[in-house]
């Protein structure tokens, strides 16, 4: 394949964060952008000249039928992901989904089956799995050098409520879940990632602060080889942005402080910061699948399968949230 050529599905703001990433790669040729807000496709097309002809369509259907394409990056509001994803695995395309994959487990699983079924690589957009501080702190926690884990937090603060009050995110049909199931998502995904155990059950609190969708949740979450796990995700912050992640193990702990790695190893040991250096290169999610499609990796760094998971984790949460009591998977 000389290039992948790639639908662009959803020309918001992280259409664009995808379309630039799609762009620095030379194997890769975007063979058509789609959203209904021919606005919207103005301004995607106002990063680059090299989308400038790029042809345009108000519907996915429309695109499918107009153009050859390979795979397609799907950038749009949650309700509508799992019917796009079919449309496109239908048509024989490799797919890329932007969090939180799609509306629900049952979902999830019926396009994973879809994919499986059509030969296509199916991925999600969880690009902590991609980052330096995240590939380092899985490394080591694989490694053994922290022992055998026993507790782990996260932590993530957002003034969600307030910048997105009015949009798609915070209307329950278009969004299918609050803050949890949006930024949320991703945190959700690396704790399962990190700790690598299955979860036994969760207890949650959720608060909508007045809204149709979750705002506010505290989740605990007991793994198998009792690892215990409590995750936050605060949307009525009044900062922009903060995550917090904490692993402790027997025989050491790992801090994430917002972009900062702390790693103490040993029993009474100091914490000391991880040099940039030491770090593993960030790369994202568009690299990561187009490396997939040309074969160059085996599997994606997040595949369909962890979607499902953490879609049936933040499931269990609702219900627990809804009847006060402790869920079990």
């Amino acid at each position: 394949m000389a290039a992948v050529r790639v639908l662009l599905v959803g020309a918001g703001g992280m259409g664009r964060a995808h379309l630039r990433n799609l762009l620095a790669l030379r194997d890769v040729e975007i063979a058509g952008i789609v959203d209904p807000s021919s606005a919207a496709i103005a301004t995607t097309k106002h990063i680059s000249g090299a989308v400038e002809s790029t042809p345009e369509f108000s519907s996915l259907k429309a695109a499918l039928e107009a153009v050859q394409a390979d795979a397609a990056v799907i950038v749009t509001p949650h309700a509508e992901h799992f019917e796009q994803g079919q449309m496109c695995l239908q048509r024989g395309l490799h797919v890329l989904m932007e969090k939180p994959f799609v509306a629900g487990s049952v979902n999830a699983r019926a396009l994973i089956e879809m994919a499986q079924q059509a030969g296509r690589h199916l991925a999600v957009s969880y690009q902590r799995r991609l980052q330096g501080p995240y590939v380092y702190l899985k490394t080591l926690i694989e490694s053994g050098e922290l022992g055998e884990i026993r507790y782990a937090t996260a932590y993530q603060a957002q003034s969600w409520l307030e910048s997105q009050r009015g949009t798609w995110r915070q209307n329950r049909e278009l969004s299918c879940g609050g803050q949890l199931n949006d930024s949320g998502s991703h945190l959700v995904d690396v704790m399962l990632w990190l700790i690598g155990r299955q979860p036994k059950s969760v207890f949650a609190h959720t608060d909508n602060r007045g809204t149709e969708v979750d705002i506010d949740s505290a989740l605990t979450i007991r793994f198998e080889h009792d690892v215990i796990c409590t995750l936050n995700v605060v949307g009525s912050a009044s900062i922009q942005w903060w995550e917090d992640v904490a692993i402790h193990g027997s025989k050491g702990t790992a801090l994430y402080r917002n972009g900062e790695l702390l790693v103490a190893k040993g029993v009474h040991s100091e914490l000391r910061p991880v040099a940039a250096e030491d770090l593993p290169v960030t790369t994202n999610p568009d690299e990561n699948f187009i490396d997939l499609i040309l074969g160059r990796i085996s599997a994606p760094a997040a595949t369909a399968e962890s979607g499902y998971q953490v879609a049936r984790l933040t499931e269990a949460a609702w219900e627990s949230s809804e009847q006060q009591r402790w869920i079990a998977f």
